[in-house]
This record gives structure tokens, sequence and C-alpha cells, in this order.
């Protein structure tokens, strides 16, 4: 039935006279498992069905979608899409191209060993349960929580150009919460990460391989020690990041500002524009030389990994930063043809009744060479990062400040005192140009982010980061 759908669509796409068309329908199914002191506090299970229909008519887009999945519901839905082109074509300033794509007939589907929504909502509940037992054991710890997060996405792409692909995506993660009070004084810890969890494109297999029960009195505890530990110093000094501050730090100042749509003022609401403009391509000195990052669809287990966009483009790997120069962007079939390239395959929407835009993949800053213990060895004096918070920047992606939940002194090679809530600013390339020690394949890991917002209407894209732990000197912290 649903292949019958999107042929309709696409069989009266053609009588329409438009230039280019396609179809996405869309089945997104989301459970979410939410505990707080013992208590479920939350369950909700989700699921939406619909078509998203995208059209170029007299040079200009027009898109329309429908959850009504019916023949003439469908009918009616193409002929509003190529209304609405025919109204933006009032307007147009010129006409819009694609760049060229080989269609294809093919499907794509995240490897799984346990489908999440076959596991039973009491055995999710249990573990979240039994973190809350552990958690509680630990004195001074006043809130607890636990959450689990499973999502499945079917879509089949069919396009004008003769291209049609199925995929179905899996989603699985979550995390446990301490929070401990002292007067007026809070120490926080989360686990695993960064705040707000971990996620990976694996199916339930991946609850169990984040080993949440066997880290819930160790975040207590830290929870509990953070509320007599020292501020963060105000001072510079070389800082070591975690994976996880180094993944934020990788969105926030990579990812969003090579973005092609917010660098030429197409799609700037939300998260704003970008320093990184078109003349800097190729010849701007974003960091260090040992800094290399790149966009990439294709990795095992991200939340940014698929077998095609939504413009039917296959998933690849690109370069933004080699060997430090500034060298790529995010691309559509639209604005790639501003580069004189091909689209690099980054338009994704959040679901069938939002029309796609350029979003990450996985960006990841590729592995160095340190191990971690050589790497804290090295650092005669310093702070170390742990376990990411919410990160605050400009609208180009140029003035950052983060915090982290917890962090340690590093004297002469060696983590000592306890730091609560350690933070930092700096100008983002300026950082980057500051990195001198990425460590190895070991501690490389892809972190998963399922809520970065872009557009207007927002929509909340999953994407991914893979880092590993990371180097920067003379940064100013505190203040």
């Amino acid at each position: 039935m649903a292949k019958e759908l999107v042929n309709l669509a696409l069989d009266c796409l053609k009588t329409l006279n438009v230039s280019y068309g396609d179809v996405r329908l869309v089945r997104i199914q989301e459970e979410t498992i939410h505990q707080e002191n013992g208590k479920v506090k939350l369950v909700r299970q989700e699921e939406s069905l619909g078509i998203g229909i995208r059209v170029i008519k007299n040079g200009a887009w027009g898109f329309a979608a429908t959850c009504l999945l019916n023949k003439d519901e469908i009918l009616k839905t193409a002929k509003l899409a190529c209304q609405v082109a025919e109204a933006s074509a009032k307007l147009k300033k010129e006409d819009v191209k694609l760049s060229e794509v080989e269609p294809v007939k093919d499907t794509y589907q995240t490897p799984i060993e346990i489908d999440p929504f076959s596991v039973s909502l009491e055995e999710k509940i249990n573990l979240l349960i039994e973190c809350d037992d552990l958690m509680k054991k630990v004195k001074g710890v006043k809130k607890r929580e636990g959450e689990l997060y499973f999502y499945k996405k079917y879509q089949i792409f069919a396009s004008t150009e003769d291209a049609f692909i199925e995929q179905t995506i899996y989603h699985t993660g979550g995390y446990i919460y301490a929070e401990a009070v002292k007067g007026n004084i809070t120490g926080t810890r989360s686990y695993p990460g960064m705040i707000g969890g971990h996620y990976k494109a694996k199916g339930y297999e991946f609850i169990k391989e984040l080993k949440l029960k066997e880290n819930c009195e160790r975040i207590a505890e830290e929870a509990v020690a953070l509320t007599k530990a020292k501020e963060c110093p105000n001072m510079e000094t070389d800082i070591i990041l975690d994976g996880t501050m180094v993944a934020i730090q990788v969105h926030e100042t990579v990812g969003h500002p090579t973005e092609l749509d917010r660098v030429l003022g197409t799609e700037v609401s939300l998260a704003g524009t970008s320093h990184l403009t078109i003349d800097k391509l190729n010849n701007f000195q974003f960091a260090s030389e040992i800094v290399s990052i790149t966009a990439d669809a294709t990795i095992p287990y991200g939340l940014g990994t698929f077998g095609y966009d939504d413009e039917g483009v296959k998933a690849q790997k690109v370069y933004l930063v080699k060997n430090g120069i500034f060298c790529g962007y995010l691309t559509s079939r639209e604005t790639a043809l501003v580069l004189g390239q091909k689209s690099n395959g980054t338009m994704r929407a959040d679901s069938w009744a939002s029309i796609p835009l350029i979003r990450m993949t996985n960006i990841n800053l590729l592995p160095g060479e340190w191990e971690l213990e050589d790497l804290f060895a090295d650092t005669k004096e310093g702070l170390y990062f742990e376990s990411a918070g919410s990160p605050s920047i400009d609208d180009k992606r140029l003035n950052y400040h983060i915090y982290s939940e917890i962090g340690w002194i590093i004297k002469n090679g060696k983590k000592t005192e306890m730091i609560r809530r350690p933070h930092f600013s700096a100008i983002s390339y300026e950082l980057w140009r500051k990195c001198d020690a990425i460590c190895n394949e070991k501690y490389w890991e892809v972190w998963g982010v399922p809520n970065c917002g872009k557009g207007d209407p927002t929509q909340v894209m999953h994407v991914g980061h893979g880092a590993s732990p990371a180097r920067f000197r003379k940064v100013k912290i505190g203040g």
C-alpha cells in the first residue's frame, strides 16, 4: 500500500509539468520512558505516518504534506505543492537548479541485534528502577533520574528522476542522573558521557552495552563529592577535554558553521549564520595541523549514519577541515552548485511534514596518536574536563563558552583536586589552533546527539560526533 501511494503521487507530478519532484513517505515510531526518584514520570509512545511532496515548478520550490493517506488526499497534496511553487515563482530572484545525482533503486537498514520495540515495557521500567535503587544507596543524593529512548523510522524516497529508496533506521539510548545538594551548592553527575545521555544507531543491545547499573553508585558518589569541591579557578592554563567535551565542541564550532545554507543566508533561523564564508574555503587556518575533521554518514552506529539523504544522494565521507585548513561544507543538490560541486548528501527532514534542510551527519575529529595516560603525564599544569554540559555560542559560531559537570586539577602530570562545573571561554578557531594532542583510536567514540535544532519552524535532528580526548594549550578558564 505504501509503495502504491508513493507511485500515485509521482504519476500525478508527472502530469503537472514539474521540472523536478520527490515524494517521501515516512513512518516514525518513538518510545520514551523516564523515572525520577523511583517513580515512573513518563511513558510516551508515539507514531506518525504521512507523505511530504516537494517540487520545482516555474523555477521555484513548492512543498506540501499530508497524514491522510488516501488517493484523493495524495492527489490534492501534489497539486498543492505545485500551487506553492507557482506562488513562490512570482518572487524568485533566479531559477532553482540542482546538481546531478545518479538515481538509484536501493534499500538500507540499520544493523541491529534486538528490536527495541520487541522488548517489553516492564523490562525497560525495571532497569530504570534498579538504577534508581542503586543511586539511592548513596547518602546525600536528593534527585535521581533515568531515561530510555527508542526510535524507528521507515521511509520511502522516490523522485521524478526515477529514484526509489527504502530505508529503516533505528536509534537507541538513554542516561542516568544524580543530583546532590549541600546548602546552596549543587553537585550533578550524569552517565554516560554528557547531559542528555548517549545514543547510537543500534537496537536494544546498546542499552546492555551502556552498563547503566554498573555506574549508578559511582556517579551518585561523585555528585555528593562535588558539593564539597572547589569552584573553577580563574586563570590561563592547558586543558584536556574528554571525548564528550570534544564532541560538543565539534558540533557547535565545526558542524553548524559548515552548513552551506547557513553560509549563503538561506537558512539562518534558530542557529544563525557563519563566520566560515566562501572566501575562506581552502585558505583559512581553522585549527592546528594535527586537526582533521570529517562529515561521514557511513561510519557504523552513528546517529548521522544512513544509506541515502532526503534527496536520494548516497551517504559519503568528506573533509571539512584537513590538517588544520578549512576545506569543505555540508551541501545539498541546490547549494553545491554555488561551489561547482555535487551534493555530499546532507539534506534531511525530521518528519514527513517537514521540508529537508542541510543537517549534520556524523561530524568527527579524526583520532591522533596519544595514549590518555601519556597525555596527562605530559601536562605539567592544567585542568581536565569530563562530561559535557550545555554550551553557549554566538550566531556566527565564534565566541564560545562551555562547562563540564566535573573536572580535576592536573599537577605534574597527575589528576589531583576535584573541581565543580569547570568552564572556559574562547574564540572557536583560536581554540582549535591551540590543539596540540589528540588521543588515539582506543579512546575514539561516536557520541549521539538526538536534539539538534534548526529551522523555522524548528526541526529536531539526530546527529553524531566521533571524538577522543584532546589537549588545548593556554586557554582561559573560569571567569
